[in-house]
């Protein structure tokens, strides 16, 4: 590979040049959801980031393995199953669910593998029998079952988030009895007095289940390998969750991930998401309110590192560059009828393609996903377009633009005219009883236009151009499309 392709390491703290393990692939693990509840706007701007970096580098030609773990088992899930009356595994599974349609919803690619911790329990226990084997890990002091890492026992412990022992708070994963040092975290919890029998695996130190960390460390290494490229996930995530998960890998003997990404956390009416604020904003919520591709062209919209701020406002503007670039490839698309070029493939890494991105978008992607800067390649692409497009001239030209802009937007994730917007959100409704009405109005105006009353044509087309709907006539009938904003 000739391209150099830089991200921006959160362990290293600069942006480095990314250096496969193995020419010509990149293996990713990005954490994600623990399965409690229903799925917030924070994660769906992770799901959405990690999918913009897989479609840029399977564009740049290489092949990606993308790992997105299920954490299935958890203290949370125990807890809340037991509020609702439901059984831990079935609550899972329900957001588990409830998850992947979110995902979808929103045009994300379906992961490599997507491990589930239940399913990955023996390789945990091997992991933890080698960190006891190695020095870094203990059964807990008073033989209760659990199993503690020894966080001053590893000296890089606070690397990844550039912190010193002495300055942490003590680990809440669990009870200090049976600690060396309030700051240990829980490898393996043993099974209590009172938790559902199911939830606990025969293990060396007794019946119990893994602790949060040590899932993700024995996941992705299994499919990953025990060096591998990218570890991702949000910013909220950096600590204690990847510093301990950076510490046991390493201290286990895995080089474990080269660099470390981290998607920027969300802000709502100016403070941070979160369950004590009760400002989450929920996948279910967006959906009823935004089509889905509004949604993810907010949530991609910014640099991927960057706090993100959601309002209805927020939504609004974004909403008008969407249907800006939309109601671009509406008309050009109507306009270049048979000779449109055919919409971009993802599924075949854009193998198939006509044309390339232009250079500023590539440069733009290759600096650490600057997806601002691709995006005002985007639009000054369109403007070229619709000069073209009002010209009436160069529809070769045109047709190349057209293919240009929506592969740029494919790999974006918000290709307007992909297929996996069409018929979807209430926009898919608007549009359609848009379409019918401008169409009975048209079918007027032609009418009014063939007994020469050309006073009614004008009236119809002057009305619907103060809707904001301009109609055009064509050798075919007539085309529409919204002024832009």
């Amino acid at each position: 590979m000739c391209v150099t392709i830089a991200l921006y390491n959160t362990a290293s703290r600069t942006t480095e040049e990314l250096r496969p393990v193995n020419a010509g692939h990149v293996g990713i693990y990005v954490c994600g959801a623990t399965v409690q509840g229903e799925p917030h706007i924070g994660h769906l701007r992770s799901a959405s980031v990690f999918d913009q970096l897989r479609r840029w580098l399977m564009y740049r030609g290489y092949s990606v393995t993308l790992v997105r773990n299920v954490t299935d088992i958890d203290d949370k899930i125990l807890s809340k199953s037991a509020e609702v009356g439901r059984d831990w595994f079935a609550h899972a599974f329900k957001y588990e669910r409830a998850f992947t349609q979110a995902y979808a919803a929103l045009d994300v690619l379906p992961p490599s593998y997507e491990p589930r911790a239940t399913g990955h329990i023996t390789e945990m226990i091997e992991l933890i029998d080698r960190l006891i084997d190695a020095g870094y890990a203990y059964p807990a002091l008073d033989d209760s079952g659990d199993v503690y890492f020894a966080a001053a026992s590893w000296a890089d412990y606070g690397a990844l988030t550039n912190q010193r022992l002495d300055d942490m708070e003590p680990a809440n994963d669990a009870d200090m009895r049976g600690k060396k040092d309030a700051r240990d975290f829980a490898l393996w919890k043993a099974h209590k007095p009172g938790e559902p029998g199911t939830a606990s695996w025969p293990a060396p130190w007794g019946r119990g289940r893994p602790g949060w960390h040590i899932e993700c460390s024995a996941m992705s290494t299994k499919y990953l390998g025990e060096n591998f490229d990218i570890h991702g996930g949000g910013l909220d995530l950096r600590f204690p969750h990847h510093e301990n998960e950076l510490a046991q890998s390493r201290a286990a003997g895995d080089r474990f991930a080269n660099i470390w990404m981290h998607s920027g956390l969300l802000n709502v009416g100016g403070d941070k998401m979160s369950k004590s604020l009760g400002n989450s904003v929920f996948a279910s919520e967006l959906f009823d309110r935004y089509s889905p591709l509004a949604v993810r062209y907010f949530l991609t919209g910014a640099s991927y590192r960057s706090i993100l701020e959601f309002s209805p406002e927020a939504m609004d503007r974004q909403t008008a560059s969407l249907d800006r670039l939309a109601n671009f490839l509406q008309r050009a698309r109507q306009a270049l009828g048979a000779d449109a070029p055919a919409l971009p493939d993802v599924s075949d890494a854009y193998a198939g393609r006509s044309v390339d991105v232009p250079d500023e978008f590539a440069a733009a992607l290759d600096d650490d996903l600057g997806v601002p800067r691709a995006l005002s390649e985007v639009f000054a692409t369109v403007t070229e377009g619709a000069k073209l497009l009002d010209s009436g001239q160069d529809r070769n030209t045109l047709s190349r633009i057209v293919a240009q802009v929506e592969l740029m937007l494919d790999i974006l994730g918000v290709n307007p005219s992909a297929e996996a917007w069409a018929g979807s959100g209430a926009n898919a409704t608007v549009e359609s009883a848009l379409d019918s009405l401008v169409d009975a109005l048209a079918a007027q105006r032609s009418a009014a236009k063939a007994e020469k009353d050309f006073a009614t044509a004008d009236a119809i087309r002057d009305n619907l151009a103060s809707a904001g709907i301009v109609i055009e006539d064509t050798a075919d009938g007539y085309r529409y499309h919204l002024k832009d904003s």
